[in-house]
């Protein structure tokens, strides 16, 4: 989720790129009604709007349906990062950063996640 429609396109644009499909929302609404497809992963701003994106990411963390996911925060805002991991967020990424560190960022939590899954 991200707010700023700019950023969303081009986030867009590099994801579809690197082979994902993508749904972007620019409030925290579908999440906290549950109106919309679990991702194998989520990409979520700090700063949504009329949401802390740091409560979407506790809210999927307690939820039993989206726990397991993986949640990658995002944010300019300093000192977030710690408050992200806090929250539950897997992986923490500073804006602005690097398509490289994004995709790594991506590619090493999914990976992680298909290895748990196949440990159960």
């Amino acid at each position: 989720m991200e707010d700023d429609e700019s950023i969303r396109d081009i986030l867009k644009i590099i994801l579809r790129n690197a082979g994902y499909e993508t749904d972007f929302f620019s409030d925290g609404t579908a999440i906290l009604t549950n109106t919309y497809a679990h991702p194998d992963l989520y990409l979520l701003d700090k700063q949504l709007q009329g949401f802390d994106g740091l409560n979407i990411c506790e809210f999927i963390k307690l939820n039993e349906g989206t726990r397991k996911i993986p949640v990658i925060m995002m944010s300019a805002y300093p000192n977030v990062g710690e408050l992200a991991l806090a929250a539950g967020a897997n992986g923490f990424l500073e804006k602005p950063f690097t398509i490289h560190a994004l995709l790594n960022a991506i590619s090493s939590l999914l990976l992680h996640e298909t290895a748990e899954q196949s440990l159960e």
